[in-house]
């Protein structure tokens, strides 16, 4: 067994990004087996980590939002003229406002977790919280991803099978996905990857052309009822796994 910075330890465990546990580390808010460490020190992973009183009170003070973005906006920072999706985070466009009230300090760090194209909606999770992000995108992320897709064209024979598994994207076989028919025009995806515009890629891989997508559930977080382009707190019972 080998040492490994901190800092990367808790970030594997889920405790926070590995940025945030290095503020932690660096204001003294961090102990390995009930020492206060330093920045860079390196622990084992069997030993234990704690957080002070103070960073733990700074992580229930993060938010988490669901948007549901419309078509014509960018997911992270503004580009090609496009506004970004965060630029819809205001009190006018919050959905059920008795449940939390809006703080300009909200807005302080928040980011994406996870992409959705300019030419799609739905379901955007812009959050505060490393650790949501972590279980979200992180490369050993289990967390499904739902998608209603409008297609239009004819699809190859054995498409429906190779949609679900026997498809490579930028060199690399995609992880299974279940992929069924809805109706005649549309089909739902759900994933457990999220490569740049991938549905649309493996549509083109078997004749299929999108010509609509939507994400509407994040593993247990779902769209339901929020309008387009408004948003909502993510809810003190809810989680993603």
């Amino acid at each position: 067994m080998e040492k490994a910075r901190i800092s990367k330890l808790m970030s594997e465990k889920g405790m926070c990004s590995r940025r945030e546990a290095d503020a932690y580390i660096e204001r003294g808010w961090v102990k390995v087996d009930g020492r206060v460490v330093g920045l860079g020190d390196k622990a084992y992973p069997n030993q234990t980590i704690t957080l002070d009183k103070m960073a733990q009170a700074r992580q229930t003070a993060r938010v988490t939002i669901i948007l549901n973005k419309p078509v014509g906006y960018v997911s992270g920072q503004a580009e090609g003229g496009y506004r970004p999706a965060a630029s819809l985070i205001t009190p006018e466009r919050q959905f059920d406002k008795g449940r939390q009230r809006f703080e300009p300090s909200h807005l302080r760090g928040l980011a994406p977790a996870g992409r959705l194209d300019i030419d799609s909606q739905g379901l955007l999770v812009l959050t505060q919280d490393g650790r949501i992000a972590k279980q979200l995108i992180g490369e050993d992320s289990e967390v499904e991803k739902e998608y209603l897709v409008r297609v239009e064209g004819r699809m190859m024979g054995n498409g429906l099978s190779l949609l679900n598994h026997g498809l490579t994207l930028d060199g690399q076989a995609l992880r299974p996905a279940e992929v069924s028919w809805l109706n005649d025009d549309q089909l739902k995806f759900i994933l457990h990857e999220g490569k740049k515009r991938q549905i649309r890629r493996m549509c083109e891989l078997v004749g299929l052309k999108v010509v609509g997508l939507k994400r509407v559930r994040m593993g247990n977080v779902t769209l339901a009822d929020l309008p387009v382009g408004q948003w909502r707190y993510l809810k003190g019972h809810e989680r993603f796994l």
